[in-house]
């Protein structure tokens, strides 16, 4: 018998099945559950993946400088975004919590997460985290904004939002995000406990579907040897690669 889906695995899929129409799609930092989801897509339509710290050939990208120019000139279809805190404008922190510039708690930054945002068409957020503490009524410091004033030039944006708990797609007209599906095991009702912002819910919701046996031999081979570089531990952690 094989080894049930993990978690991670299953958020893997769910991001997976949003990227069926992206020719090339980038990942940054400190992303290796979306990096393993775009090597999924990549085995299934052939798509290019830039995966920034890869030393492969294939993967390999230049960095922020050459993923910027990239997305400047259009030829970046879907890219990913986390942060300390989302909220249900699909606002991202990763400056801080607490009042700016004397904030209690500093991270890292935002570097060209702002950027990317506004450039690239499809932008996935991410989080595995699913909690009040994560997914807040409004963050405290907006890194890169979810929406912008009309008149504002901006092709890209953000389209879903996949966490632990579920998917959710996000609706840039009306700045909200609508639940798509709750994972097995979860409830609609544990969803809204531990989600700070309100959100759109249809009449009946869907369960996240679970990769199936073939997804689940693609991950556990092909995408766990080629995110090991650069993921070592993650690849060791998950797949003893």
């Amino acid at each position: 018998m094989s080894e049930p889906c993990r978690p991670e695995e299953l958020m893997i899929s769910a991001i997976a099945g949003l990227l069926d129409d992206a020719a090339h799609i980038a990942v940054g930092v400190l992303s290796p559950i979306p990096g393993s989801a775009a090597l999924l897509a990549r085995a299934r339509t052939g798509a290019r993946v830039s995966i920034i710290g890869s030393t492969v050939p294939e993967f390999r990208t230049d960095g922020g400088v050459d993923l910027f120019d990239a997305a400047g000139q259009g030829r970046i279809d879907a890219f990913f975004l986390s942060g300390g805190q989302i909220d249900g404008a699909a606002n991202i922190n990763l400056t801080g919590i607490g009042d700016y510039p004397g904030m209690d708690v500093r991270w890292s930054g935002a570097f060209g997460s702002a950027y990317l945002y506004f450039q690239v068409p499809k932008v996935i957020l991410f989080r595995d985290e699913h909690s009040r503490r994560t997914l807040v009524d409004k963050v405290d410091f907006v890194s890169a904004p979810g929406v912008s004033e009309k008149g504002v030039y901006r092709p890209g944006g953000p389209h879903g939002l996949v966490t632990a708990l579920c998917v959710m797609l996000f609706d840039r007209k009306a700045g909200r995000f609508t639940l798509q599906s709750i994972h097995p095991g979860h409830s609609l009702e544990e969803v809204r406990d531990n989600t700070g912002f309100d959100f759109d819910c249809p009449e009946h919701v869907a369960q996240t579907r679970m990769p199936d046996a073939e997804a689940l031999g693609v991950i556990r081979g092909e995408v766990a040897a080629a995110i090991a570089n650069p993921y070592p531990g993650f690849a060791r952690r998950m797949f003893a690669v």
